[in-house]
C-alpha cells in the first residue's frame, strides 16, 4: 500500500521554486524598475538582499537532494526564515523601512548560519550512510 507523502515533502518543489524565481524577480526589480529611486546605499541593501537569496534558493534546492530526516527539514526551515528576515529586511531596508528593521537582519543570518550546519550534518549522514 502506498504511503501518503508528508505536507513538507510536498511542499518543498514549490518552496524552491518561489524562492528561486523571487530571487530573479526582486533581482531585476531592483536593478531596472528602482534604477532612478534608490540611492547608492540603497541599491547595495538591494543588490545584496539579492544575492543572498539567489544563493539561499540554491541552498533550499541542495537540501532537497539529501534523504529525508531532521536535519534536512531544519535546514530547510533554517533557509525560508533567513530569506524571510535576512533577505526581507534588507529590501525593506533599500525602500525605507525605519531603521529599527536593521535589527531583524542578523537574526535571519543566524538562520542561514543554522541551515548551512544542519545542510553540512545531512550530507554528512548521508555519506555515512552509503559507506
Amino acid at each position: 500500500m502506498r504511503q501518503p507523502v508528508p505536507v513538507m515533502t510536498r511542499a518543498m518543489p514549490w518552496l524552491v521554486g518561489a524562492a528561486g524565481a523571487s530571487a530573479v524577480l526582486l533581482g531585476a526589480f531592483g536593478a531596472h524598475a528602482l534604477r532612478g529611486v534608490l540611492d547608492a546605499g540603497g541599491r547595495e541593501l538591494w543588490r545584496t538582499a539579492s544575492q543572498y537569496h539567489f544563493w539561499h534558493a540554491l541552498a533550499l534546492a541542495a537540501a532537497c537532494l539529501v534523504p529525508p530526516g531532521k536535519a534536512r527539514r531544519c535546514a530547510l526551515g533554517a533557509f525560508a526564515i533567513g530569506l524571510v528576515l535576512f533577505c526581507g529586511s534588507l529590501y525593506a531596508l533599500a525602500l525605507g523601512a525605519p531603521r529599527w528593521c536593521g535589527a531583524i537582519t542578523p537574526l535571519g543570518g543566524v538562520a542561514f548560519i543554522v541551515g548551512w550546519i544542519a545542510l553540512g550534518l545531512a550530507f554528512h549522514r548521508t555519506d555515512k550512510a552509503a559507506s
